[in-house]
């Protein structure tokens, strides 16, 4: 299902890594700040972020950071949608997205 109908594999590809993270970042923030108040709209970003990730994980240029990439996506099916095998948080999310929304300002 694709979601972002103005986002193309090309147009994504054309992004940096950092820029690319810090969008999927975006709709973890989110999921994150919907999911105590609309299931439906926190659903509906995740869907939106995780479709962004698998446009990064099919961009040649991030080939060598594809095992962190698939973890990434692994870690967080499992907190949104499983048991939370992994122990995450809304907190160690927000953190890791937000050391690539920094950089993605810092290197405008």
């Amino acid at each position: 299902m694709k979601i972002h109908m103005d986002i193309t594999q090309e147009r994504w590809n054309a992004m940096s890594l950092v820029e690319q993270m810090a969008n999927v970042g975006s709709e973890v923030g989110r999921t994150i700040n919907w999911c105590k108040k609309d299931e439906i709209l926190s659903r509906n970003a995740l869907y939106r972020g995780l479709e962004l990730l698998d446009a990064t994980i099919e961009d040649p240029k991030n080939k060598k950071r594809l095992k962190e990439l698939l973890r990434v996506r692994e870690c967080l099916i499992d907190y949104f949608m499983y048991d939370n095998q992994y122990k995450s948080s809304d907190d160690l999310w927000n953190n890791y997205f937000l050391a690539f929304g920094i950089a993605a300002r810092l290197n405008r």
